[in-house]
């Protein structure tokens, strides 16, 4: 597995509801058979926000505003890009039973981000 540094990944990002949200980490993991791109997001909340839909609305523009320029920038090609927000930082393929963790794979096409419904 590859860490990429986004070089714009510093602070707070503004996604649809408001929420506040880090860039935890980007992941190119290899393991599935394929590259699969993994933005890493803290929300830490996302337990208060009453309606999770509003979360696959933030993660999908995510997806449009930072996920697809930054492919774009760094010349890749993943297979898919999974986004997925916690409301702690957890490491990735461990599991904590107390943190709440949510996650959406899509698949990048000349279209913009088609969602995956995988899992």
């Amino acid at each position: 597995m590859a860490y990429v540094a986004p070089v714009w990944a510093q602070g707070k990002l503004t996604v649809p509801s408001g929420q506040p949200l880090e860039l935890r980490e980007v992941l190119i993991d290899e393991n599935p058979g394929e590259p699969w791109l993994r933005f890493r997001f803290t929300a830490p909340e996302i337990a208060h926000i009453g309606d999770l839909d509003i979360a696959v609305v933030d993660m999908d523009h995510l997806c449009e505003t930072i996920v697809l320029p930054y492919i774009t920038e760094q010349g890749l090609t993943p297979a898919r890009i999974v986004i997925s927000f916690s409301d702690v930082a957890v490491e990735f393929g461990a599991s904590d039973r107390d943190a709440i963790q949510l996650f959406e794979v899509y698949r990048a096409t000349n279209k913009g981000c088609v969602w995956e419904g995988i899992g």
